[in-house]
């Protein structure tokens, strides 16, 4: 008979436990929190200096009566606005990342520490040398 070691809860426990999926969690809050950032800087920012231009203060009044059908395609051009910027971020962000770690690499590495055997052999070729100029 196999015996039981954890069970579902103790495997969830683990699950949980490991490190990469809070990293992921924290991503996903503070993308979400990044996200109002970005819903803010369309609607708030861009949208106005567009719509100095194409005389609509927000794209979400824009639409299309198609018979009794509304399309409202403005709804999606900010939701275009929106990911075109977090798209911006994400990239920066992964590209100055990119940029350290290459840097990290580049840089050259400490010699390693001399064994014992080349500090005695040091030692006496040293002692030989100070021997012969004697």
């Amino acid at each position: 008979m196999k015996e039981k070691t954890g069970g579902f809860i103790a495997e969830f426990k683990q699950f949980i436990a490991r490190g990469n999926v809070m990293d992921m969690a924290v991503g996903v809050i503070v993308g979400g929190a990044f996200k109002a950032i970005a819903d803010s800087l369309t609607a708030d920012i861009i949208m106005p200096v567009i719509g100095i231009f194409v005389k609509e203060n927000s794209f979400a009044d824009l639409s299309v009566t198609v018979g009794s059908a509304v399309i409202t395609y403005g709804n999606f051009i900010n939701a275009v606005l929106n990911f075109l910027i977090m798209a911006l971020v994400v990239f920066c962000l992964i590209k100055g990342i990119n940029s350290f770690h290459r840097k990290k690499e580049e840089a050259p590495a400490a010699p390693p520490a001399p064994s014992k055997e080349e500090v005695l052999l040091t030692e006496i070729r040293d002692l030989l040398k100070e021997k012969a100029d004697a």
